[in-house]
């Protein structure tokens, strides 16, 4: 899991790529290639 500033780079990085809020956090998770997984803050 990658945590950075922004993740609006990150969402463009694989067309399954979906921006998710939980627990007052952002994170990027990908369903189908587990290792797009990012969080912000």
């Amino acid at each position: 899991m990658k945590v950075r500033n922004s993740l609006r780079s990150l969402k463009q990085r694989h067309r399954d790529c979906q921006i998710v809020r939980r627990k007052g956090r952002v994170y990027v998770i990908n369903k189908t290639q587990k290792k797009f997984k990012a969080r912000q803050g």
